[in-house]
């Protein structure tokens, strides 16, 4: 999207959240810091301009994860409306709508689809998808000045959760000098940098520690080791008495493995209905890699250097997948 497509979709999206009256926002499955970031943060500045608006949670994505329990879920519904069809539905962090796991919002006959991933479906009536931005938490900071809302402590807050935790702690490629400048305003309004890494990062139970253990046993490396894998099993979470969201940040410390191109973490899922079915995380150490083609070669997504799908395949045929789609976008060189 050129510069001025931005401006223009911008421009939209402000003046369709001023001038509607009744929202229901939501975001794709398995939250992360992200989705939860500018959803709640998004909350908010509806509500500072007097809105009528909800967030839409599924009840199978609750509790959540551990670290993003401390924020504030003020609007929080986990049922569809009944007067759904009056309201405005804005999409936040979802590069395809196929990740909701509530299909009848994709009924709406008003639909902003708000996402900084590159390859988002533009499902929206309206779509403001800016892949330069660091998060999509980046995006609603940038729709704020527009909107007339200066940042209250909960809105900096559920910003930053989403820019610090998509940006791996400013870490990631992504990370760039409007990433900083929005931090830097963040804090200014109220942000504890101190105490959001301690609530983010820190205090973790002792059952994701033995989950963690548990993975790094089991990792194992393929081709010179440019894949580094390690899977979580239905086993595995029952005996380190361990949630599902406890595997958040493993495939982080796989990422780190020297001589990694990709890292992939395998996990069986939990959550009723899905049995049978594992979660494929993929990370790409240094962008040689784009693994949210990888992605979408089984109906997932994401971005280059994250992405994950959910599958079905048999261990070694999802090994033998990954290889050859790894293989295939190295250079012969590096082979």
């Amino acid at each position: 999207m050129s510069e001025t497509d931005t401006l223009a979709t911008r421009a939209a999206v402000v003046e369709e959240l001023l001038s509607g009256e009744h929202f229901l926002l939501a975001t794709h499955e398995n939250l992360d810091g992200d989705a939860l970031g500018s959803l709640v943060a998004m909350q908010e500045i509806l509500s500072e301009l007097g809105k009528d608006s909800i967030m839409f949670i599924a009840d199978s994505e609750l509790p959540l994860p551990h670290e993003y329990r401390f924020m504030m879920l003020n609007g929080l519904v986990s049922a569809i409306p009944e007067d759904l069809a009056d309201r405005t539905i804005v999409f936040l962090d979802c590069g395809n709508i196929d990740r909701n796991p509530a299909h009848v919002l994709r009924a709406g006959t008003r639909l902003i689809n708000i996402d900084h991933h590159h390859d988002n479906t533009r499902f929206g009536t309206l779509n403001h998808v800016v892949p330069e931005a660091s998060c999509t938490a980046e995006i609603v900071w940038d729709l704020m000045p527009g909107l007339g809302v200066e940042p209250t402590q909960a809105i900096a807050e559920a910003l930053y959760v989403g820019l610090v935790t998509d940006t791996g702690r400013f870490m990631y490629e992504n990370t760039g000098p409007r990433a900083h400048t929005m931090a830097a305003e963040l804090i200014e309004a109220g942000v504890d940098v101190a105490e959001m890494f301690s609530r983010l990062y820190e205090g973790i139970p002792l059952a994701k520690l033995k989950l963690f253990a548990r993975a790094l046993q089991d990792v194992t490396r393929y081709d010179d080791g440019r894949l580094t894998l390690t899977r979580l099993t239905v086993e595995d979470y029952r005996a380190s008495e361990a949630e599902e969201s406890h595997s958040e940040g493993l495939i982080d410390l796989l990422r780190s493995v020297e001589g990694t191109k990709v890292a992939v973490l395998v996990r069986d899922m939990l959550s009723e209905g899905r049995a049978g079915r594992r979660k494929v995380s993929l990370r790409s150490t240094d962008g040689e890699v784009d693994v949210s083609a990888i992605a979408r070669e089984q109906g997932g997504g994401g971005h280059r250097q994250a992405a994950g799908f959910q599958t079905e395949l048999a261990t070694d045929e999802l090994i033998e997948f990954l290889r050859e789609q790894i293989c295939a976008q190295l250079a012969p060189a590096a082979l």
